[in-house]
């Protein structure tokens, strides 16, 4: 069977098979607006172990801010089309809060506790999950992200009923969990541990170098994190990989929600279309 990804959107959902993407949107009229578009740029490399999950990265980049701001046009009714620049300024500017909040901001956070050693690698990493969980729980409050993690669980439920070879109804998707070991969730959550690890290994006291092998290893470790999500994903029942996972598990409790049968009827939607 294919391995069907996705993501939630603004009143919608993105689902992905192979070099397919789907994208459902409930505009405000409430009818369900369709696309279905093929992505096959960086195919070549994504049966490259350890090499895909860079481009797999990026691909989910690439096609997530872009997937966002159609969702966001078709769910406001915004005639006015956003541009590739913008697009990509978007992308640049996510990149670059990413980067000033989970590597920066812990790393001068640590050095006011501990100047350098395997010490200050653990605090760093340590204080980098808390920011990441304190992050998330602060905008699930948000009402309108709120709406997108429950896009997010209905994503979440059609998946599995397709993979559990059930046919694509409401009724048979809300008797699923909103909980997949496959989700993003989990591979950013799978990163923050391994990068703990890793960097504990880099016991330099110049902060520049500190800095330098973060940047430097963003990728190493995003490769390891997703052939480690993979699997997660297919020995689920392995102890160590179970281990490795659960926390991301655990964390989808905030990220996903409860969806309504509209909801699901999109998610059911996006996924007709990658897989019919």
């Amino acid at each position: 069977m294919e391995v069907i990804g996705g993501q939630a959107l603004i009143e919608g959902v993105l689902m992905r098979n192979k070099d397919l993407i789907g994208i459902a949107v409930r505009k405000n009229n409430g009818k369900i607006k369709t696309e279905k578009q093929k992505f096959s740029l960086f195919n070549k490399y994504r049966k490259i172990i350890f090499i895909r999950g860079i481009f797999v990265l990026l691909e989910t980049l690439y096609i997530g801010t872009k997937s966002l701001i159609y969702s966001a046009n078709e769910a406001s009714d915004e005639k006015e089309k956003i541009s590739n620049k913008e697009i990509f300024t978007s992308l640049l500017l996510s990149i670059l809060f990413a980067l000033g909040f989970f590597v920066f901001l812990p790393l001068f956070l640590t050095k006011l506790l501990v100047n350098d050693g395997i010490l200050f690698n653990i605090i760093d990493g340590l204080i980098r999950v808390l920011i990441f969980i304190i992050y998330i729980i602060i905008i699930s409050f948000m009402k309108d992200v709120k709406i997108v993690f429950q896009y997010h669980g209905a994503e979440h439920k059609a998946v599995h009923c397709y993979e559990n070879k059930q046919k694509l109804t409401i009724n048979n998707c809300k008797k699923f969990s909103t909980i997949h070991p496959r989700c993003g969730t989990n591979f950013l959550f799978i990163v923050l541990i391994l990068s703990i690890i890793i960097f504990s290994f880099i016991t330099a006291k110049n902060l520049y170098i500190k800095v330098f092998s973060r940047l430097f290893l963003i990728p190493v470790i995003a490769s390891l994190s997703y052939e480690l999500l993979r699997l997660g994903a297919k020995f689920e029942n392995f102890f160590l990989l179970r281990l490795l996972t659960k926390p991301g598990l655990l964390l989808q409790k905030i990220t996903t929600k409860e969806p309504d049968n509209k909801q699901i009827e999109v998610a059911i939607s996006a996924l007709n279309l990658v897989t019919k």
